[in-house]
């Protein structure tokens, strides 16, 4: 039986998220665009820091991986090789009384109560399955639905200035294909030998229908992929290596193995030799976090065929001429921030029955590294002097309005791991109050000795 994780929901979250400057809604000024978010100032310092540890650990930090930045607007026969043109899409049914439209699949989820895998199931025996369970809109509650169609989640856009000169382009709906197809330059200007990798952090876009659970499934939402090149043979242990890899990930950001669990797809892909998700545990329930997939060496042929170019590898060693297999790992930012929110959110019972909101951030993660608090607002110009001086080396807050105790609090609602107090006596012996935020201890250190007390604690 699952266990409710934390006292993280999904509301709590969306409320502190915009009180507290991390995420609001888009166009909010005119009434907002559904399923679009904007990021403010704390939380597009977090999504940074996320992407930045992603980015350190699979390309800094690995032997043989390479970044590339490669475009959103992509040839249209990019999209062909890739079978999108064809069959990205999702099965959908409109309700005939309220005209929503809906995924079949989310309905017959959410009816069973996860029960039923519709990934497991074919078009028609999902049709099948909504009409013998009567399976009702959930935003009207009337069973009067279309047969479901499929729609295709790209978004098209045009090229050209007269109608004449259109050509039909594509919005990207993910970034591994600009890895691939770049295959041949890394290889070449790297001069990368087999197994390497290529990394890649973008934006993506897909036109589907979500159920409104915040930053979960998006329209537009930004994707860490990498993409591991290596020889048939090889591949299931590097399968093996980036599961281990994702998983440890996960840990080292802070999150609870508890609240984590690999599940093997139970349909493949027509390109896949396995794949499997990590899933974590949010405030809606298990659902996909990351995906772990061995494409085989079907992305690499595909573009050879359609692109006419040679995307065969030669091994320099032994003369051998082979298309390299595909091991992706691929995580979408935006919900790893979610994930990261939901680990993080806590409801503390303090002494005297305060209660207080903390996000427990690894602090590597957390927008601010430290806050500079002044006692009064007559010891500013001290504060100043090291907030200045620390600022060069990591994100810093000041803060000196209110109360020490309310300030604390604004701190910890946006999981700022230390607080840096200045009294009278910082002008006496150059020493300074600093507070954590987990235990809300405090110890007194030099204002010489600051910079790396905290450097050394918010490595990653």
């Amino acid at each position: 039986m699952e266990e409710k994780k934390s006292c993280a929901t999904m509301e709590k979250l969306v409320n502190l998220c915009k009180s507290r400057g991390i995420i609001f809604p888009g166009s909010e000024i005119y009434g907002g665009m559904g399923n679009t978010w904007d990021y403010g100032p704390v939380g597009v310092e977090i999504k940074n820091n996320i992407k930045r540890a992603w980015w350190k650990r699979f390309v800094q930090e690995s032997a043989n991986s390479f970044g590339v930045d490669a475009a959103i607007l992509m040839n249209p026969r990019v999209w062909e090789a890739s079978g999108h043109t064809a069959s990205f899409s999702d099965p959908k049914m409109d309700c005939k009384e309220c005209k929503m439209r809906a995924r079949a699949d989310n309905l017959i989820e959410a009816h069973s109560k996860g029960a039923v895998n519709p990934d497991a199931m074919s078009q028609e025996e999902m049709q099948e399955y909504i009409n013998e369970h009567q399976v009702r809109c959930p935003n009207c509650g009337n069973f009067n639905w279309t047969p479901i169609r499929n729609f295709n989640l790209m978004f098209q856009t045009s090229r050209g200035v007269t109608d004449e000169s259109t050509n039909v382009i594509y919005l990207r709906p993910e970034t591994a294909q600009g890895e691939f197809v770049n295959f041949l330059n890394v290889q070449r200007t790297a001069r990368a030998k087999v197994p390497f990798g290529i990394a890649q952090i973008g934006k993506a876009f897909r036109n589907e229908i979500t159920p409104g659970n915040f930053i979960f499934r998006t329209i537009e939402f930004e994707q860490m992929e990498h993409q591991w090149f290596c020889k048939e043979g090889t591949d299931q242990e590097y399968y093996a290596d980036f599961k281990e890899k994702a998983w440890n990930f996960l840990l080292d950001l802070g999150f609870d193995q508890n609240h984590l669990r690999f599940k093997d797809h139970d349909k493949l892909a027509l390109y896949a030799k396995s794949a499997c998700d990590i899933q974590y545990l949010f405030p809606i329930g298990w659902s996909e976090l990351n995906g772990i997939h061995n494409r085989t060496n079907y992305d690499l042929s595909r573009h050879e065929e359609y692109s006419g170019k040679n995307m065969m590898y030669l091994d320099p060693v032994t003369n051998e001429k082979y298309t390299p297999y595909v091991i992706e790992y691929s995580i979408g930012a935006d919900r790893l921030m979610l994930a990261v929110l939901s680990e993080a959110y806590d409801e503390e019972k303090l002494e005297g029955g305060d209660t207080r909101v903390v996000m427990h951030f690894h602090p590597s993660i957390a927008a601010y590294k430290c806050a500079i608090l002044p006692l009064q607002k007559n010891l500013g110009d001290k504060a100043k002097e090291i907030y200045n001086e620390l600022k060069k080396y990591f994100m810093v807050s000041y803060d000196e309005a209110g109360s020490i105790g309310k300030r604390y609090r604004r701190q910890d609602e946006i999981g700022t791991p230390y607080c840096v107090t200045i009294d009278f006596d910082t002008l006496e012996d150059n020493t300074v109050t600093v507070r954590d935020r987990d235990t809300m201890e405090q110890v007194r250190i030099k204002v010489a000795d600051l910079k790396n007390f905290i450097l050394d604690k918010i490595a990653f």
